[in-house]
């Protein structure tokens, strides 16, 4: 009894000093305490794990490291040099275009479920979590489903037959088509992520404007032309230039669906196995270092 009544001292005493400690700051400098020591903690983390592996990768680029040895030679920029005169190494650029290209209806469809959405429909907080489910899903979780959804005899397979469709093509063998076909993964993926941004920036207009516009008579399709597009433009920008950058860095899909064979590799899954398949630490993170700039430069024209 005697211990726990001194505890209940002690703790009302310690509350008291510190309460003393802090009426004796100023209200200025509590708030910069309390900023300082809410920004801390996440600030470290980002320099740790962020900026400092950055400021790494661009040393090991400059390095033969093989990711095992304990030494390494300085080369200077010998493995930027060979990144660029190799075309090998650049060639696999054009894999992009296809993740670029299905970047189009993938806005396209997210527009038109948010502009459907942002009007009164029912069930539109429902339709908004259908929509906006599989970009919360885990990039190798949807790699494996889609790899039984197009492998031969699978799902899609099982599909067409039902149908009458008996001769249907190797999805991810076919060289013709498999980038394709994993394109359309993408656009499953990244359509509720697209859809959200659009959402929100359709509702962020006033709605006495649509009031006014029915007022005068405009349907729905001039309220799209007239009043949505011209108010979204610079999100629109926003999400071709995350659509670029996104396809320029494509990786866990094709890695876990093909292995980047049969044409789909990509400059990521490209750097990946120069460093884990060939013990190539430096070159790697010289091919990083460059995709790392090409992604900034693509990201930076939203500015201008």
């Amino acid at each position: 009894m005697m211990k726990g009544v001194g505890l209940e001292i002690y703790f009302s005493n310690l509350s008291f000093l510190e309460g003393v400690t802090l009426n004796k700051l100023s209200q200025k400098a509590q708030k910069r305490l309390i900023i300082f020591a809410f920004t801390i903690v996440p600030l470290v983390l980002l320099l740790m794990f962020s900026y400092y592996p950055l400021v790494k990768m661009v040393q090991y680029s400059l390095t033969d490291w093989n990711g095992i040895s304990p030494s390494s030679n300085f080369v200077d920029f010998e493995n930027y040099e060979k990144v660029f005169s190799n075309p090998n190494y650049f060639g696999v650029f054009k894999t992009s275009l296809y993740y670029f290209l299905s970047s189009f209806p993938q806005l396209g469809l997210a527009l038109l479920f948010a502009t459907i959405l942002s009007f009164k429909v029912k069930f539109a907080n429902f339709w908004k979590g259908i929509l906006f489910f599989p970009y919360l899903l885990n990039g190798v979780a949807i790699g494996f489903m889609f790899l039984y959804f197009y492998i031969t005899g699978g799902t899609l397979d099982s599909l067409l037959h039902l149908v009458g469709i008996q001769h249907v093509p190797l999805w991810l063998g076919n060289q013709s088509i498999n980038n394709i076909s994993l394109s359309f993964v993408s656009i499953w993926r990244y359509m509720g992520f697209n859809f959200l941004i659009f959402l929100g920036a359709i509702q962020s207009v006033d709605p006495e404007i649509y009031e006014a516009a029915e007022i005068d008579g405009a349907n729905r399709w001039n309220q799209f032309r007239f009043i949505i597009i011209p108010a979204i433009r610079n999100i629109l920008f926003l999400n071709i230039i995350l659509s670029v950058s996104g396809s320029l860095s494509v990786f866990e899909v094709p890695y876990i669906m093909t292995g980047g064979a049969n044409g789909t590799m990509t400059f990521v899954i490209q750097t990946v196995q120069t460093a884990f398949n060939y013990n190539q630490v430096g070159l790697a993170s010289a091919m990083a270092v460059i995709l790392l700039i090409i992604v900034v430069v693509v990201s930076g024209l939203n500015l201008f």
